[in-house]
């Protein structure tokens, strides 16, 4: 039996979420219950706004996912694995088996229990757990489907990127990653690019194989053709069909259930992607 959840309209999530309060000094807990796609005794799935990071980094105080989720499942603290950093602190990542970047927006799974997080995390181990990914890129993709089977270590020019590049350094590890075209438009409206620069985008599906940081954004980019409004990779590109942040939705995600039973969740596109998606029509 498969359980198949795909929302069709956005009413998890495409507005500004309000914040929750919390103690003086400290910035305001996002409210995530109206995010969720799926529950049940072990397994949480969200869909994720993007700005709001999955869990702490140790350097900055914000909100994030694991916070909300550590406070609304107090039962569920202590699930995961937590992050030690070279001082010696601990970052605490309540209910985390796997994350999503900052600006990335879409479906999320949460771990409630022990039993919910062994289950997923050796799901993620064997890659048996399906993601997908939608996406604008700069450029007209050549090939209407294909593999990129890049290598992915530590760029050598900022410590903050990843590279599928030789000469990248540290450990080049098996990157996996298929695609598909779902929409090529040479000139979309409603945008300015510089003087030389390519108008046209491709809107994507992308399927990693294996989950490294930064992997589709890493990949696309590879083949010269970078994710649409990424200020890490494409930094000199302009922000094209409205978007003011990374255009890169995490669309859907299967996996088993504690009980073995296989399970679908799709999250619907936030505003920006709708708007960005009418743009080309």
């Amino acid at each position: 039996m498969v359980e198949r959840l795909i929302y069709t309209e956005d009413v998890r999530g495409s507005s500004p979420l309000p914040p929750t309060r919390q103690a003086r000094g400290k910035p305001p807990m996002i409210d995530l219950s109206k995010n969720i796609l799926y529950e049940d005794e072990n397994i949480l799935v969200l869909n994720k706004p993007a700005g709001l990071i999955v869990h702490p980094d140790g350097r900055i105080v914000e909100p994030s996912v694991s916070e909300w989720f550590a406070k609304t499942y107090p039962d569920s603290k202590d699930v995961g694995e937590s992050i030690k950093k070279t001082s010696g602190e601990l970052i605490e990542r309540a209910g985390v088996v796997h994350r999503i970047d900052r600006e990335t927006s879409g479906v999320l799974l949460l771990a409630k229990t022990k039993r919910g997080y062994a289950v997923l995390k050796e799901q993620f181990q064997k890659r048996e757990i399906e993601k997908i990914y939608h996406l604008f890129i700069y450029g007209n993709m050549k090939d209407d489907y294909g593999t990129i089977n890049l290598p992915i270590g530590r760029s050598v020019s900022n410590f903050k990127k990843r590279s599928a590049q030789r000469g990248a350094r540290g450990e080049m590890r098996e990157a996996i990653t298929y695609f598909q075209v779902l929409k090529r438009v040479s000139d979309p409206p409603s945008h300015k690019a510089s003087e030389g620069q390519s108008k046209s985008v491709t809107f994507m599906e992308a399927k990693p194989k294996t989950g490294r940081t930064h992997q589709i954004r890493v990949h696309f980019k590879a083949l010269h053709h970078p994710i649409v409004c990424d200020k890490l990779y494409a930094p000199n590109k302009p922000c094209l069909l409205g978007f003011t942040r990374l255009a890169l939705h995490s669309r859907a995600i299967t996996f088993k259930t504690v009980n073995d039973k296989k399970v679908i969740i799709e999250a619907p596109y936030p505003e920006d992607f709708k708007q960005a998606l009418n743009m080309l029509n």
